[in-house]
């Protein structure tokens, strides 16, 4: 077992007996690191017994299909039998292992391939001109908060000292039948096992004026030094997007001294994690630091000749602007393995053990898709990195999942959301709660915890995350009556 600590603001993940002082990334206090156990190794397990969905094509476990397919709803007649059969592949049939993405996902897999495998081969990949660095930390470096020293990961003698070869480069094609990559320089690169850890790109909504200067995304390190030296005190930014990385941006931008404002197409701000109650509380907090939200808005055209002038809505209304910032969201890279004719969906599918459907190709991070889920969050990147960096040189380890949980901090509110959040359907109950400026919502569906949102005191975060994770019913939840006393109506 491989013991790990995961910052519960941020989701950064260290490694150690002990979780750090202070976390590296947002700088919280010790106290909010939690223990994250990934099982990286163990015996093979013989064939199961397996029925995959006819609709998505997921596959459950068991002597008999599910009632229901838990990903896309199908009934149990769609479902037909399915073989599983165990990979037989021993380390020593495995001499090159090639990690293509030097993110979160791709480092975690080289160091976990190199830990459990000394002399195999490994070669990173990166696409970008530099090494890697902690991505979570942009918007903290867009304010003006950690320099770009520190958003350094690994330096180039750690890559020296665990003999891992670090290279720059873009992947153009992946020939699977003779397990080699080509480099766009026309470098190739054999593997005997090949890790996908390629990431996501920025979505560019198709809005006219797109591509004037002064329009930007924040994914990358030169994104971020971009931005600075387009920011001056007083100038007019507006932030596409009212999501996490819409609300960091827009905050990193204030602190430089702009004039900020949100655009959010949704009816609420943060709606994936967040009931329309809570972000209204949000809302208001957020206006009352000068910052400028209309939500409900529909984009009509970013204004202006070679540079953009402004933001124009549908409905007339402009918004000036010297700069925009896209956060609408990532796509997974996934064009390679498209290419080479390696499933894909919304992105890369992987199974358990984060193999695609090419037996020596497996898949980690924001590329993957896992049981019909694209995560896109640091805690799932770093885990499966380490299950397929493991896997890669003939381990047996499996992703299990991870709980949609965020807990973080816009301003200086602390928010925590985890599970379905919404009350999707008639058999979904959203209970909610406000006093003093805090908030407390739980989402029940016949019966079991589904969902928990906290606004301001995280007092019930423990008791609610373990309840929502272990699938818990009311009823065996103790106390949960008097912080939701509408509860009662269902024991």
């Amino acid at each position: 077992m491989t013991k790990t600590w995961k910052c519960e603001l941020c989701g950064y993940v260290h490694n150690g007996d002990e979780a750090p002082q202070s976390c590296p990334v947002c700088g919280a206090e010790q106290c909010h690191f939690t223990i994250l156990i990934i099982q990286t190794s163990g015996s093979q397990k013989p064939a199961a017994e397996a029925w995959q969905c006819s609709i998505c094509d997921h596959v459950a476990q068991g002597s008999a299909p599910p009632e229901f397919c838990p990903i896309c709803g199908a009934a149990a007649a769609l479902f037909h039998s399915y073989e599983v059969t165990e990979a037989s592949t021993t380390s020593a049939d495995i001499r090159k292992v090639v990690i293509l993405g030097a993110g979160i996902a791709g480092l975690t897999a080289a160091e976990e391939a190199r830990r459990q495998a000394p002399e195999v081969k490994i070669t990173l990949v990166s696409r970008e001109q530099l090494l890697p660095y902690y991505r979570l930390n942009l918007t903290r470096f867009l304010a003006g908060e950690v320099a770009e020293e520190d958003l350094f990961i690994q330096h180039q003698d750690w890559f020296d000292a665990q003999r891992i070869e670090y290279i720059t480069g873009e992947a153009q094609e992946i020939d699977c039948a003779a397990r080699r990559v080509t480099l766009r320089d026309n470098r190739q690169l054999d593997y005997d096992r090949l890790i996908l850890t390629n990431g996501a790109h920025p979505f560019i909504p198709p809005i006219p004026g797109a591509n004037r200067e002064g329009v930007m995304v924040l994914r990358t390190l030169e994104h971020a030094r971009k931005m600075i030296e387009n920011l001056r005190p007083g100038s007019r930014a507006v932030c596409i997007g009212g999501g996490l990385l819409g609300l960091e941006s827009a905050w990193a931008m204030q602190r430089r001294g702009a004039d900020v404002t949100v655009l959010e197409g949704f009816g609420w701000l943060l709606p994936r994690q967040l009931p329309p109650t809570a972000a209204a509380l949000l809302l208001s907090h957020l206006e009352d630091q000068q910052m400028t939200i209309e939500c409900n808005v529909q984009i009509k055209e970013f204004t202006g000749d070679e540079a953009v002038r402004g933001v124009l809505l549908e409905d007339g209304r402009e918004f000036p602007a010297d700069l925009v910032v896209l956060a609408t969201g990532v796509r997974p890279n996934s064009h390679l393995a498209r290419q080479c004719g390696i499933k894909v969906q919304q992105g890369v599918v992987v199974n358990d053990r984060l193999l695609t459907s090419d037996e020596y190709i497996l898949a980690a991070g924001d590329v993957t898709e896992h049981q019909g889920r694209v995560y896109g969050i640091w805690p799932a990147s770093y885990t499966q990195g380490m299950v397929a960096g493991a896997n890669a040189v003939g381990g047996s380890a499996e992703f299990p999942g991870l709980p949609m949980t965020n807990r973080i901090k816009v301003l200086d509110v602390e928010l925590f959301s985890i599970g379905q959040v919404q009350a999707i359907d008639a058999s979904t109950r959203l209970f909610e709660v406000q006093d003093n400026g805090n908030y407390r919502g739980l989402a029940c569906h016949d019966g079991q915890v589904v969902g928990a949102v906290l606004y301001g005191d995280m007092q019930l975060m423990g008791p609610l995350q373990e309840a929502v994770e272990q699938k818990k019913r009311i009823q065996e939840i103790a106390g949960l009556c008097e912080y939701f006393p509408d509860l009662q109506q269902l024991v």
